[in-house]
């Protein structure tokens, strides 16, 4: 069991305009009256029930050449949640091996037709060395105007192999609808009792031109989803463009990462760093302060207190409605 200080105020920005971190989490016995949650490592697996008025709370952290930190504990973090400090930390893990529910979600508008043969072999690569049949889910979407769900979760590689190439090339792109259609229909539910890490990986050259839904809609669900995204861009010109900083958005805003080949080629190396960092994650089990089941937005500050590393978490989250 483990718990914060007392009560710390929000973070104050410093003169270069970042916010300076609360004190790191400290650990000391639990009221005896709180509900614990229990962690056991047997194999590599866990189980951490989480209730409504808990946070699960998985992050990277990595140096500066963007190499994963593994090693670290839990009193050299500080956390924020909604401007205060968690009321009762319940766990702390190290390199999770938590089941994952992954959205493969790939472009299929006629502005990637080019690269789209090559996408989907590395797409499929990737399911093949990451998914463990025994705990791993996967879903498959192609999207262009519409989403098209070609294969939904399964563990069963040569199904969501066949989705993968049963995909077709062709259309506008309608990025937001597939994203929001993703969250809502497949990973918003995707979490029983237990826990699991939820991605999508994404494909795309990020220029929307047919969506009802805005940006800011899509990463709301992903955020009320509690899912991060994985973003590999499909334009491999000199310079990026605006599509770039549309998948670059998604990802930091859910805890996630956009990848830039360069090269068509290069394409397997970014699944490949997706796979690694899926497997390299912190997880951590607190209940917030002041929590209020009203369904509002809370935002998250979490930092390692050695600042030659850099945490990559979401945004936040939103509470559920009581």
């Amino acid at each position: 069991m483990a718990s914060l200080w007392a009560q710390t105020p929000a973070p104050q920005p410093s003169s270069a305009g970042q916010s300076q971190p609360a004190p790191g989490l400290q650990a000391r016995p639990a009221d005896s009256g709180q509900n614990a949650q229990q962690a056991s490592g047997q194999n590599g697996q866990f189980t951490i029930p989480v209730s409504v008025n808990e946070v699960y709370l998985e992050f990277a952290v990595t140096d500066k050449h963007g190499h994963f930190i593994r090693d670290l504990q839990q009193n050299q973090f500080a956390l924020l949640d909604d401007h205060k400090a968690p009321a009762q930390v319940y766990s702390f893990t190290q390199q999770t091996n938590l089941p994952l529910r992954v959205g493969i979600l790939i472009d299929t508008s006629t502005s990637i037709r080019t690269r789209f043969q090559f996408e989907q072999q590395a797409a499929t690569s990737f399911l093949l060395q990451i998914l463990r049949p025994q705990s791993d889910k996967a879903f498959v979407e192609g999207f262009d105007v519409t989403p098209d769900y070609k294969q939904d979760w399964t563990n069963n590689i040569d199904s969501l192999t066949a989705g993968i190439q049963g995909l077709r090339s062709g259309g506008g792109t309608a990025l937001y609808d597939a994203v929001y259609s993703a969250c809502r229909d497949k990973l918003l539910t995707a979490r029983g009792q237990e826990p699991v890490r939820k991605a999508i990986v994404l494909v795309s050259d990020g220029d929307d031109n047919q969506s009802h839904a805005y940006l800011e809609d899509a990463i709301k669900e992903c955020q009320r989803a509690e899912t991060i995204i994985y973003a590999i861009s499909t334009n491999v010109s000199p310079s990026r463009d605006r599509g770039d900083d549309i998948l670059e958005k998604m990802a930091v805003a859910t805890g996630g990462k956009a990848f830039f080949p360069t090269r068509i080629e290069d394409m397997p190396s970014s699944f490949g760093e997706i796979q690694e960092e899926l497997r390299s994650q912190y997880a951590l089990v607190y209940k917030p302060a002041d929590f209020q089941a009203n369904g509002a937005f809370r935002q998250i500050y979490l930092y390692c207190l050695d600042r030659r590393y850099t945490v990559r978490v979401r945004e936040g989250y939103f509470a559920p409605k009581g």
